[in-house]
């Protein structure tokens, strides 16, 4: 894909893998929709964006713990551009020693199920229109190896709470997702896939989980750009890539009953049903 004068949106880019991937966007000359909850950190990434590209670049502030804040995200993005032609689903939090304690977003949902992925899935069927008419275009939803099957009689881990298999869980729903999505959306040319971008980047939320960095945020970035431009993947769609390796993700994620069981409850969880 030439990148040029296309517009981009790139969740969770005001640190880490989003923030390099919106200024690697932004040296192509996209047009990069930037998104993160904290204003000030958004206004030194659009200077820092503007110095790169002569793109057209502006941020949003949103808070994804909040399901409204993603529908006035969406909405925003939908009154001020005609067009999308890629959607980076990237913002997400970890989880590390620290977190011990099961917390809930603001819609009552386990949070990392409500920030990793079904603001994600929100977001891209609100978005889908826009989408659909700039044609090619392209969805890349940023995951992880790091899967657990995902368990529907207590989705929310409300027993036994562990925020590890808090984040492997909403991880793994946005792989599921991935799959069903690309299979709504064959022959209507816009593409979607996922990937585990590199292990343990040298970002502040390895650092929050008590990790050492094992790979650099530009591995990840490479990885991401890969599915966002590369002319290879421009009609693959429904994958999951390790960095940039067609991969396998947990069984679960080709069964087609455990993705209807989750896209049921996310239309739900979401008021899209």
């Amino acid at each position: 894909m030439d990148l040029r004068s296309k517009t981009a949106l790139v969740t969770g880019s005001t640190d880490g893998l989003g923030r390099v991937v919106a200024l690697r966007l932004a040296k192509a000359g996209t047009n990069v929709l930037t998104h993160g909850r904290n204003a000030e950190r958004g206004g030194a990434l659009l200077a820092e964006l503007r110095a790169a590209g002569d793109g057209k670049n502006v941020f949003y502030k949103a808070d994804f713990s909040s399901l409204a804040e993603v529908r006035r995200l969406a909405a925003d993005v939908q009154r001020d551009h005609p067009r999308l032609d890629v959607l980076v689903n990237n913002a997400g939090i970890g989880s590390g020693p620290e977190i011990k304690r099961r917390a809930e977003s603001a819609d009552g949902f386990e949070l990392r199920f409500a920030v990793n992925y079904l603001s994600g899935f929100l977001l891209s069927y609100l978005l889908l229109p826009t989408l659909l008419k700039s044609a090619p275009a392209r969805i890349v939803n940023v995951s992880s190896i790091g899967q657990e099957a995902i368990d529907f009689d207590d989705v929310m881990l409300e027993r036994d709470y562990d925020g590890g298999r808090a984040y492997r869980q909403s991880k793994l729903a946005q792989v599921l997702f991935t799959i069903d999505l690309a299979q709504e959306l064959a022959g209507k040319n816009v593409t979607v896939n996922s990937l585990h971008p590199s292990t343990f980047m040298n970002t502040s939320m390895v650092r929050q989980m008590g990790r050492e960095p094992m790979s650099t945020v530009d591995q990840g970035a490479d990885a991401v750009m890969t599915l966002v431009a590369s002319d290879a993947l421009a009609n693959e769609t429904g994958l999951f890539f390790n960095v940039q390796q067609e991969s396998r993700a947990d069984p679960q994620a080709y069964d087609a009953e455990a993705r209807k069981k989750l896209r049921a409850l996310s239309k739900r969880l979401t008021a899209l049903a």
